[in-house]
């Protein structure tokens, strides 16, 4: 059985910092691509990063680029997400995914093209 776990969620200061983990299992972790999504209320789901578990490669959302760095530690098929600096905006509910294959540059950030999807964790940030 796959699954996705999120965790690391909670209340933070705005420029201060926040590590999200993402646990998994039942897949072929080295295969696969893992994104990190949000949504905030009201707004559509938003493409956060994405790591190529093989390759290495990674790819950030335009608003998060230079303040967040995504990992993996493949001992632990772990995949985390380091928010620093982090602002009021990035306030959301925070999710991470699984993709068979490397992150694209054209469509890292499309939802639809993830298989596997954790619960979400929850990142208020206070001004």
């Amino acid at each position: 059985e796959v699954q996705l776990q999120a965790s690391g969620g909670g209340l933070v200061q705005a420029g201060g910092s926040l590590r999200l983990s993402c646990t998994t299992s039942g897949f072929t972790f080295e295969r696969y691509a893992i994104g990190w999504f949000r949504q905030a209320p009201g707004k559509e789901r938003e493409g956060v990063a994405c790591i190529s578990i093989g390759k290495r490669s990674t790819y950030y959302g335009d608003s998060v680029k230079g303040r967040f760095t995504i990992s993996s530690d493949d001992a632990k098929s772990t995949v985390y997400l380091q928010m620093n600096k982090v602002e009021p905006e990035d306030t959301a509910v925070y999710y991470c995914a699984a993709a068979w294959g490397p992150c694209t540059d054209s469509q890292w950030y499309e939802s639809d093209d993830y298989d596997y999807w954790g619960q979400g964790t929850q990142v208020t940030v206070s001004s």
